[in-house]
Formats: structure tokens, C-alpha cells, sequence
């Protein structure tokens, strides 16, 4: 890696890999793999087409495993999909997780999903709480109360946005369907922001998420990023234990000079059950033996480090994770074994 490389380049570099004939020398007995995502707005995305194609560099010749990676809405759809058997890999919001091992909450009807596993915490998903200045009293989450009539995107239909907007909104006790709901992904709900059609979004992505960045850019004073208080983690995380405080460090975005606390949940790896252990392990070891790369597709990558690889992770782990885990000198816990 030479000193000129930055992220534009290598997340050009990962866009370009899969036109560059990788695939007419892989072996024949190839296994091809899909990595399902969220949209191209927010941190899934650009992550898992760096995670498909350290598959294509590291695994694709040598032990002929493939893996593309695709956008969708996000958690929800993601877990359609795997159920389907439409993708094997998935980035997953930890609140789906913990919903996929119950079947509670979004996925109540659809009951336990059996079929998923755990691969490794990728990186916290960030509540980014945005809200025309015009609206702001306190500066906090306490702020959305006013968005009554203004209009508010609460994120793609079945998305993992749209899920997880509503478990906090109704935790919070925030009356929000008269907010005057519109179903948008994190770019073009930004669109609507800058342009006056609503006057709040709340983008839970990664710290650096390029929308952000946009709408602080180009709307200035307009728009406040909100704060999380103590009282209010409470309240939006309703006794499950998911949400964290997280600081945004000042000058991450335009305008914000100084740290800015909000809160998290974790992003995890998740993959069907059914996908052999030895690719598993594989893709698994890949994964942490180039974490550098990673980091340079995206910041919200750069804390993952092996130390906090099963750290809240809601599923068990697949057992080809396990065994990495396990040479690598960890200890799985028990709340989180393999059950295979």
C-alpha cells in the first residue's frame, strides 16, 4: 500500500475488482456467496463490497470461494434474504439479531430465524439524530417531540432504519406517526432534508457517514446534529441493554467543533447456518488479517480489532468463526457457542 492510497481509491479499487477477470481463474469448484447490505447512502454498503472483495483476493483462486456484495433496505430485507437463501452473508443492525434469535419484535410473525449465525462485531451503528435548527430547544433528543406536522423520514419500507426508528420512537413515548412520516433511504431522505420537504431524519450508520457530512455541508447553522443524555438512553433503549453512549469526535462533520455524545448499537457479520465451516473460518481469518485494508475503505472500521470481535454479538456463532476465534487464543462465551 503506497502513502497516496485513501479511501476514494481503495473503495474504487474494490468497485472495480469484480470486472477484472478474477473469476475466470478461480477453480472450478468454485462456491459463490452473496453479502447482502443496506443502501449506498450509509456505511453497509461500502463495508461489504470491501469485505466481498477481500474474499475475491484471498479466497477466490486458491480455495475458490466468491462473494458479491449487494445493496438492499438493510436488516429487515437482509433477513428475508438469508431466510431465502437468496444471500448466505448479511451486515446486521444487533437489535435484528437479538430479534432473529426470539422472534420478537419486527420479526414476531416471522418467528425465530434458525438459519442465522454470528460471524464477528463489525462496528457501532450510530443514531445520527438530525433536526432543522428552527425546532431545537434543548439541543437533545428531547427536540424530535416537535417535528408534529413537519415531516420526518423514518427510513425505506422494511428497512433496518424504519425497524429500529420505530422500537426507540415507541420506547421513547414520542407520538411520531403525526410526524408526518415519509419512507426514504439515508441519501435521498437527505435530499428531502436540504431541499425543505421535511425536517428531521435520523441516519444510524457509521461515525463519518457521508450523508451527514452532506447535509451539514450544505445546510449549515440549519441543521443540529442532537445529543443523547443519560435519561434518554434509558428511555429509547427500553431495559434490552443494546444502546450504548457513543462520542462523535469534534470536526467529524462541518460545523461541529466539539464532541458530541449520541448512542449506538452494534453491527455484526451475520451467515446462514448451512455455509461450510471451512469457508466460514476462512473468510473469518481473512477478515482479521486485514483489518488495515478495511479501514481504509471506511473509518467506521477502524476500531475492529480481534479484543472486541464477540463483543455483544445476539446470535451464536457459526462454528468456522469459533474455531478462528479459538485459535486465535480467545474464549467463546457461553451465551454465544456454536449450537451445531
Amino acid at each position: 500500500m503506497t502513502t497516496s492510497f485513501t479511501r476514494r481509491t481503495a473503495l474504487a479499487a474494490a468497485l472495480a475488482l469484480p470486472l477484472a477477470g478474477l473469476a475466470a481463474t478461480a477453480q472450478a469448484d468454485e462456491r459463490s456467496y452473496v453479502l447482502t447490505t443496506a443502501g449506498t447512502g450509509g456505511t453497509y454498503y461500502p463495508v461489504g463490497v470491501a469485505l466481498a472483495t477481500l474474499a475475491k483476493i484471498h479466497l477466490q483462486n486458491e480455495h475458490g470461494i466468491d462473494m458479491s456484495a449487494i445493496s438492499s433496505a438493510g436488516s429487515g430485507e437482509n433477513t428475508v434474504l438469508m431466510r431465502e437463501n437468496q444471500a448466505q452473508f448479511a451486515i446486521m443492525q444487533g437489535l435484528f439479531g437479538a430479534w432473529a434469535r426470539e422472534g420478537t419484535g419486527a420479526l414476531e410473525e416471522a418467528g425465530p430465524q434458525e438459519n442465522q449465525r454470528a460471524i464477528a462485531m463489525l462496528w457501532p451503528n450510530v443514531e445520527h439524530f438530525l433536526l432543522h435548527s428552527s425546532l431545537v430547544e434543548t439541543g437533545t433528543a428531547a427536540d424530535l417531540a416537535n417535528l408534529e406536522g413537519q415531516g420526518f423520514s423514518i427510513g425505506a419500507r422494511n428497512s433496518g432504519t424504519e425497524h429500529s426508528n420505530r422500537f426507540l420512537f415507541e420506547n421513547f413515548g414520542f407520538d411520531y406517526e403525526g410526524w408526518n412520516l415519509v419512507y426514504q433511504g439515508f441519501a435521498p431522505s437527505i435530499d428531502t432534508l436540504i431541499n425543505g420537504g421535511i425536517m428531521g431524519v435520523n441516519i444510524n450508520s457509521g461515525i463519518g457517514v457521508g450523508t451527514v457530512t452532506r447535509a451539514k455541508a450544505q445546510m449549515g447553522d440549519n441543521i443540529t446534529l442532537l445529543s443523547v443524555t443519560d435519561d434518554e438512553l434509558e428511555a429509547f433503549d427500553g431495559g434490552t441493554g443494546l444502546y450504548f453512549h457513543i462520542t462523535i469526535p469534534g470536526g467529524t462533520y462541518p460545523g461541529i467543533d466539539d464532541d458530541l455524545v449520541t448512542i449506538a448499537q452494534p453491527n455484526f457479520l451475520a451467515v446462514n447456518a448451512d455455509v461450510p465451516e471451512e469457508d466460514v473460518y476462512l473468510f473469518t481469518r481473512t477478515i482479521y488479517e486485514n483489518l488495515g485494508f478495511l479501514c481504509n475503505i471506511h473509518p467506521a472500521t477502524c476500531d475492529m480489532s480481534l479484543d472486541n470481535a464477540m463483543a455483544g454479538l445476539p446470535l451464536p456463532l457459526h462454528a468456522g468463526a469459533a474455531r478462528y476465534y479459538e485459535e486465535a487464543g480467545l474464549d467463546i462465551p457461553e451465551n454465544i457457542a456454536p449450537i451445531d
